[in-house]
């Protein structure tokens, strides 16, 4: 059976209980016999444990914010001297080890000296790593973050 092949009405119509024997859910219409959840006008809510204290107030609260985003990958100032005269970009990081994966975004962050010139292309680098780099005689790019290639393109490139 396919799914646009099943028999399914749009608009089912209501059980109506309470309306005799016959009707199948005739008498206590369901409800049982006696108590608060027979009676009309019943409010409980979902968490209502017949006067015991709830697990949902037992339980305590998890305060504050946690972020979803992962936070930036960070390369330093100084590992950039291995890449002298070269572009430095996520995936060459990434060949080098100084990264988990080049699919994150990139920071350099100042630590030592830069002495090699070098085209930076990756998502962020600090002020004080951009006046170094631009010292040095290079060029800092900044660009978006690179996204993996999805099976059926790898399948094409392969081809």
């Amino acid at each position: 059976m396919k799914y646009n092949e099943l028999n399914v009405s749009a608009n089912k119509s209501k059980k109506r209980v309470g309306r005799g024997i016959s009707a199948g859910q005739g008498k206590t219409a369901g409800r049982g016999t006696k108590g608060q959840g027979a009676r009309t006008g019943k409010k409980l809510q979902a968490t209502f444990q017949g006067g015991q204290r709830a697990l949902v107030q037992a339980i305590p609260k998890n305060r504050g914010f946690k972020s979803l985003r992962s936070p930036a990958q960070v390369v330093y100032l100084d590992h950039l001297n291995a890449f002298k005269g070269k572009t430095v970009d996520n995936f060459s990081l990434f060949e080098a080890g100084m990264i988990a994966t080049p699919f994150h975004t990139v920071k350099v962050i100042a630590r030592g000296e830069l002495t090699a010139k070098v085209t930076l292309n990756v998502q962020g680098a600090s002020k004080s790593v951009q006046e170094a780099i631009t010292k040095a005689g290079g060029v800092f790019n900044k660009t978006a973050t690179p996204l993996p290639k999805s099976a059926k393109e790898a399948e094409k490139a392969d081809k």
